[in-house]
């Protein structure tokens, strides 16, 4: 009698779990039948919930497996029908996210030891198989989100999943997953994150394009950018953010040299906010003389010795940038500045009205107000309208007509 009780008692425990299994067989058979699709989600939604299934590689197999189907399903609906409710951006691209999502969730679970401590995968290969069969199509919902101004984090999402799939599926074969696309959907991702107000995600975009050999210099810019936003959000992240910069405009002029000044800018701007005054100024005597003809960089010299309270070599470096042919804007434009600012100080230190002191005053006129006039002038051709430039030339001009007499 024990016997059969104790029989009935096991198969008690054990009704259970073939119910939650039966569940999971059932919404296996619907799968890929778009009038049976929401009982089959139905019936894999438990599976998930219930203790007994929500640990087996089967059950989100099975779960990424609907989604997927379900997604195909709707392709080949698109092609006939594109106003139809479920070919839409929103429905294809949120079945492709969940199946996606089911399988990272059961990839794992596939891997686990049994009870004799062997791993032997049942579904990795096929699960594998089905997320670089749809490969593409991660890139493609990404662009179809983007489009429709779904930044973040539909499209940004979209295009990560396609960034990450070679690490995902340890799979780098160029054959099947080219470098450049790969890079591409980075940057993509970088954007989407970008336009949704998301610069952490951005930043993170941009530098994963950047490391996977994004060949234009926009990923580095805008990943250095994403890094300023997250500062003027959030102050207290500037010290490590100051690193990022660091090493994403390093990257910059190791690729790209001083053709986009945008880096050593920013890489000389980080290191003396940091205090690296002295290292900064090595890191500039070297480019300088493997670059003697750039202007830009005399002028960065010439703003690293300002932060050092060196006012001499300061303006001797601010003078010669300015006076070279290929002096940009940014370099005529602080040039001038500088010449104002000392020269005001200059003439505002004298005191009377001497000979000696008219001949002084009339030095300042020359070389520093005339000067300043003349580099100002000359960015404001370059840049007509600018506002600072529309400044100072303004003040040189008051101050010509005001403090000299001829």
């Amino acid at each position: 009698m024990k016997k059969i009780v104790t029989a009935i008692l096991c198969i008690g425990m054990i009704a259970p779990v073939f119910a939650q299994k039966a569940l999971v067989e059932q919404a296996k058979k619907l799968s890929g039948k778009p009038e049976k699709l929401e009982e089959a989600r139905s019936l894999i939604k438990q599976a998930i919930e219930n203790p007994e299934t929500k640990d087996q590689v089967e059950t989100y197999f099975i779960a990424g497996k609907i989604e997927f189907d379900a997604y195909d399903n709707a392709y080949k609906t698109k092609m006939i029908n594109p106003d139809d409710p479920a070919a839409q951006v929103d429905v294809m691209a949120q079945e492709l996210l969940n199946g996606y999502n089911y399988f990272l969730q059961g990839l794992p679970l596939d891997s686990l030891p049994n009870e004799k401590g062997q791993i032997k995968p049942k579904r990795s290969k096929e699960m594998h198989n089905i997320i670089k069969g749809h490969a593409s199509d991660f890139f493609g919902v990404g662009a179809d989100y983007y489009n429709a101004k779904e930044y973040y984090p539909q499209a940004y999402e979209a295009f990560m999943i396609y960034g990450d799939l070679p690490e995902t599926l340890q799979n780098n074969d160029p054959t099947v997953f080219n470098p450049q696309q790969i890079a591409t959907s980075y940057f993509n991702a970088g954007l989407a994150a970008s336009q949704g107000n998301a610069p952490q995600e951005g930043a993170l975009a941009f530098k994963k394009a950047r490391l996977a050999g994004y060949e234009k210099p926009e990923a580095i810019i805008y990943e250095i950018a994403s890094y300023q936003t997250i500062v003027q959000q959030n102050e207290d992240a500037s010290p490590e953010i100051q690193n990022n910069i660091k090493e994403a405009a390093q990257a910059g002029i190791d690729k790209f040299g001083i053709s986009e000044p945008i880096f050593i800018n920013n890489l000389i701007n980080s290191m003396v906010n940091d205090g690296e005054i002295d290292q900064s100024l090595t890191k500039l005597n070297g480019l300088i003389q493997e670059n003697p003809d750039a202007a830009n960089l005399y002028a960065l010299r010439a703003y690293v010795y300002e932060r050092a309270e060196n006012d001499d070599l300061s303006e001797a470096d601010y003078r010669k940038a300015a006076n070279m042919p290929n002096a940009d804007f940014e370099t005529l434009k602080s040039a001038s500045s500088k010449l104002y600012r000392d020269g005001t100080q200059k003439l505002n230190a004298l005191e009377g009205n001497s000979p000696e002191l008219n001949a002084e005053r009339q030095n300042i006129k020359t070389n520093y107000f005339l000067e300043a006039q003349k580099y100002a002038t000359q960015a404001d051709q370059m840049n007509p309208n600018d506002p600072y430039v529309e400044s100072i030339l303004e003040n040189i001009d008051y101050a010509l007509k005001t403090f000299f007499n001829n």
